[in-house]
């Protein structure tokens, strides 16, 4: 079952050219997840903003992050299993 979260968390991300981004662990609720998969990724415009959207994997469980690229903050959106 999908659980909703919208938490800002700290994301290690990997910058590459053009728009790549490649976040590479993060931590939630004082445990870090590193990324094993990126199993799926989107972008998504609101107004001025840029949201990229990934679907990664832990092996445990599967996340959904977003990175808004304006205001440089990255949020935890949802959670299955982990």
């Amino acid at each position: 079952m999908v659980q909703k979260i919208r938490e800002n968390i700290r994301v290690a991300v990997i910058f590459g050219p053009g728009n790549r981004v490649e976040p590479v662990w993060f931590d939630w609720r004082r445990r870090k997840h590193t990324v094993r998969e990126i199993t799926y990724s989107w972008r998504e415009r609101r107004g001025e903003e840029t949201i990229f959207h990934f679907a990664v994997s832990d092996g445990a469980g599967l996340f959904e992050l977003a990175y808004n690229a304006e205001s440089q903050l990255w949020a935890l959106m949802a959670v299955e299993g982990g």
